[in-house]
């Protein structure tokens, strides 16, 4: 990769990590380690791990004799990660196809990633794949976009200015609402007491402004939509209004979010779960 492309990516991932952790993501690393059940000495690995929130939770509950390792096919999230964590194992790769051997993790978590996955169910086998026997999981999904309402109008005023396009992108990681869809990815592939959770959420940001913007510079190019800059002004200005009933008195905007926490097991039997 070209130095500036991943200077580039640094940059994103930096913003990332200085924005969206705190105000969307940082809130539910706690609640998907609690879910896994992670513990002293256990071996786990973050799938999509991004800047690592995550992970470094789960480092802080596996400790010394524990070993974390998160992977993530974005070099410069990993680059992030790495700078704030340099004691966790990080790795460059995709979902579909882990760098890992066989039964190689106790624990596999990911949170907010399964939804964008070019292939759910190969990612999904993967996780299974890489636990051991009698492993747990855990993994959190975004809910459906009507259960998310600050960005389903967000979406909706896309739409109106900037195209259908550019609207798909922002609902694009509410795609995975539906639970029993959700659930049933992860018994096709061998997964046993499998249980799907909703739990509620508070995102904050500073103002509407840094919301909308975010979205606009930094999720959509990622899903191949670019905005000339007249667009972005534009739905900058209509967010302002469109957004207004998610603003507080003090100018900072706090909404509800709402998302699935799936758990799992791999059985003891891994034969006759796959079989089953």
């Amino acid at each position: 990769m070209p130095d500036s492309m991943l200077k580039a990516q640094i940059e994103s991932a930096s913003a990332y990590e200085r924005l969206f952790v705190p105000a969307l993501f940082g809130q539910w690393a706690p609640r998907v380690a609690n879910a896994a059940g992670i513990a002293a000495g256990d071996r786990v690995l973050d799938v999509a791990c991004g800047t690592g929130v995550l992970a470094r939770e789960a480092a802080q509950r596996a400790g010394p004799h524990g070993k974390v390792t998160g992977v993530d096919p974005a070099a410069g999230m990993l680059a992030v990660a790495a700078r704030l964590a340099p004691s966790i194992e990080w790795r460059e790769g995709a979902a579909e196809a882990l760098p890992f051997p066989d039964e190689a993790f106790d624990v596999v978590v990911s949170q907010f990633g399964l939804m964008l996955f070019a292939d759910r169910g190969l990612a999904v086998r993967e996780m299974q794949r890489v636990l051991a026997p009698g492993g747990r999981l855990a993994v959190a999904v975004w809910n459906e976009i009507g259960s998310n309402p600050a960005y389903k109008d967000e979406a909706a005023l896309l739409e109106e200015i900037a195209g259908r396009r550019a609207a798909d992108a922002i609902r694009s990681p509410f795609s995975l609402g539906d639970r029993d869809r959700l659930a049933a990815l992860f018994v096709a592939a061998g997964m046993t007491k499998v249980t799907v959770d909703t739990l509620e959420g508070k995102a904050r940001f500073p103002d509407i402004r840094t919301m909308v913007e975010a979205d606009l510079r930094g999720w959509l190019p990622v899903t191949g939509v670019v905005l000339a800059e007249d667009e972005i002004a534009e739905v900058l200005v209509g967010a302002e209004q469109a957004l207004a009933s998610y603003r507080a008195p003090d100018g900072t905007v706090a909404f509800a979010v709402s998302a699935h926490l799936l758990t799992g097991r791999k059985s003891h039997d891994t034969e006759s779960a796959t079989a089953a």
